[in-house]
């Protein structure tokens, strides 16, 4: 899947509208992870939205196998439905609380896979692929009955019924109990390499996107303002942004060693918000926190400017905010 100049604008009334997405360009390949990162309000989930059909961009482009989608499309679009499957964030609200967990799951099995000759095999192989076994234990169950990890299991399973090839990940995690965290993520990383899923992981902490994560997207007022490796982009941070995110995370296992070392834009504040309500923004959308925004900041808006091979930043500073390693490359 391939996003291309994304923009996404919603009217709020009479001369008010809300710029949630800016020019957001990325592509999602097989069996790779995605992250998109950023705080509240940054646009990331509006992103998956526009990816999954459920909202239709203001402008831009957006391809699965090279051919383009059009929201309106009828039975093509149906088709685009069952590749590219999304799994929300809160597993308490996704589920419908008056149908059984084998409701949930024979519905898309019945509509995505018409083949299948014995619908119950498949519904208990899906509860098998998420670790929810044994499935006769749970396929009875009501929501109510379940934890918050299994709940979130049972919308994996339900995702999967659709044998989607694309799989839009929102903050998957971040409702459950800290001590299960990591195994859904193992749960999520072993399902993309059996299936060979592309894999768009949406979340606010970036600690969690270094060790699941090929690429890292860090996403501040609509709009893309650093990519890279996710190694490279955790622990060698150029984006004084990328770099708050990541002096605010704790990480037992030196997330963003360099920036320990004092070489880190001190002074960006923690509150903000996303995106803009009003005229079309201009300047770089980070100018009001950032301590290294002047009058060039707050008037042009800086593109993506290429680092080193797949890395890229968005900043008029990077001279001063990019944190150096000890060969002066970032």
């Amino acid at each position: 899947m391939e996003a291309t100049d994304l923009n996404k604008v919603f009217r709020l009334g009479p001369g008010a509208s809300l710029h949630a997405v800016r020019n957001v360009s990325f592509g999602l390949y097989k069996g790779a992870v995605v992250a998109l990162v950023g705080e509240s309000g940054s646009g990331k989930s509006t992103v998956a939205k526009l990816l999954a059909g459920q909202e239709r961009p203001t402008s831009g482009r957006i391809t699965l196998d090279g051919k383009p989608i059009d929201v309106h499309a009828g039975r093509a679009f149906r088709h685009y439905k069952s590749q590219v499957q999304y799994v929300f964030q809160d597993p308490f609200s996704s589920l419908n609380p008056v149908h059984t967990v084998g409701y949930h799951l024979i519905r898309p099995v019945k509509l995505h896979q018409p083949g299948v000759k014995n619908v119950k095999n498949a519904v208990t192989a899906l509860l098998e692929q998420v670790r929810l076994t044994p499935a006769a234990q749970f396929i009875e169950k009501y929501p109510h009955e379940l934890s918050g990890g299994q709940r979130q299991r049972v919308s994996f399973a339900r995702a999967l019924a659709a044998q989607p090839t694309v799989l839009l990940a929102d903050e998957p995690v971040s409702m459950l109990d800290v001590s299960i965290r990591l195994e859904m993520l193992k749960l999520l990383d072993d399902l993309r390499t059996r299936l060979s899923l592309a894999l768009l992981y949406i979340t606010h902490d970036i600690a969690s996107a270094r060790y699941f994560a090929d690429e890292v997207l860090v996403m501040y007022g609509g709009q893309i303002v650093e990519r890279g490796p996710a190694e490279e982009v955790t622990q060698h941070p150029a984006h004084p942004y990328t770099q708050l995110l990541i002096a605010s995370a704790p990480d037992p296992d030196n997330l963003g060693s360099s920036l320990k070392s004092g070489n880190v834009v001190q002074g960006a504040t923690v509150a903000g918000k996303g995106g803009s309500v009003g005229p079309a923004p201009v300047g770089c959308p980070f100018s009001s926190r950032c301590p290294l925004a002047d009058d060039k900041c707050r008037r042009d808006n800086p593109a993506l400017q290429l680092l080193a091979p797949a890395r890229a930043a968005a900043c008029w500073h990077l001279d001063e905010a990019a944190t150096p390693r000890a060969d002066g490359s970032l």
